[in-house]
């Protein structure tokens, strides 16, 4: 259980930082920092490796703390992060169809 508390609260605060409107003034534009706070998997790894640094002041979660936990939790959370930004946008699941025309009826 442990570990979809982490994932899950990786996510969130990743599409917060990420996409969330409250942070438009002050997230960096694409070209100022090369795309990084407009990236859920960027993100999402340094968001893993904060998370993962709090773990002894939180309940939800208990990691032992060395670098080797701190780098395949930020490994978990950006891929979970990203993978999950994919599958999931603003109205639900996303459902786009590849390989056809956008004109295609």
């Amino acid at each position: 259980m442990e570990l979809l508390y982490f994932i899950l609260s990786a996510f969130g605060i990743t599409q917060i930082l990420v996409y969330g409107k409250i942070f438009d003034r002050v997230r960096p534009s694409k070209e100022v920092a090369g795309g990084f706070f407009h990236c859920a998997m960027c993100v999402g790894f340094w968001v893993g490796v904060i998370l993962f640094g709090i773990n002894p002041y939180t309940e939800l979660f208990t990691f032992d703390l060395n670098i080797v936990n701190a780098l395949l939790l930020g490994g978990l959370s950006s891929g979970t992060s990203y993978t999950l930004s994919m599958l999931f946008g603003d109205w639900g699941l996303r459902h786009e169809h590849f390989g056809r025309e956008k004109n295609e009826a």
